[in-house]
């Protein structure tokens, strides 16, 4: 069981992101606060989830948190500031799209670009460590998933519906063979990545 809060007379936001590794499309990020007496046994980092658990577990987040958002940059964004950046300023556009400013942000990673001017803790693994930090991953996963699933209709080459954007070698053989799309990430040099052995 994932703790429940950080502090317990602080209103916290837990945040993170998802899409860091891909080489198409945005990057999301999601901030959450949960009540203190939040529960929940299944929920846990996005990634250690099936997609059936992450999807039934998006409406109990949604409906049952005391304010939450989803935020995203996007791939020309991506390429403009960095990868990196890009994260820090997904998480910054979906704390900013809360209902009511919290008093303390859970960040997951080891390091954070604080633009809001609230407090934070950097927590590593706190996707598997913190409720509010998990609930943010599996919104930020399900979200962009959608919407590589929604690109995939467009661009099916890719095979965006399976992988959503990270690089597997079906992924990276449709780039080798078809070029880019106007999602690709430019930054993800693939002049390196078209090179690679399959």
């Amino acid at each position: 069981m994932l703790l429940p809060y950080y502090t317990d007379d602080l209103t916290e936001a837990g945040c993170d992101e998802a899409g860091r590794g891909c080489l198409a499309g945005p990057v999301y990020a999601a901030a959450v606060v949960l009540p203190k007496d939040f529960r929940n046994e299944l929920l846990t980092d996005s990634k250690q989830l099936t997609r059936k658990q992450r999807e039934s577990l998006r409406p109990t987040i949604e409906n049952e948190a005391l304010t939450w958002a989803v935020a995203s940059v996007s791939n020309t964004e991506i390429d403009e500031i960095n990868i990196l950046n890009a994260s820090f300023r997904a998480m910054g556009r979906a704390i900013k799209n809360l209902a009511f400013t919290p008093q303390l942000l859970l960040i997951d990673g080891n390091r954070f670009k604080n633009e809001s001017g609230i407090p934070h803790h950097c927590i590593v693994k706190g996707d598997s460590t913190y409720l509010s930090i998990a609930a943010a991953s599996v919104l930020a996963k399900t979200y962009r998933d959608d919407f590589m699933e929604n690109l995939h209709t467009k661009f099916p080459i890719y095979d965006w519906a399976k992988n959503k954007g990270y690089p597997t070698l079906k992924h990276r053989q449709a780039i080798n063979i078809h070029g880019i799309t106007p999602y690709h990430r430019l930054s993800f040099h693939f002049k390196g990545q078209l090179k690679l052995e399959f």
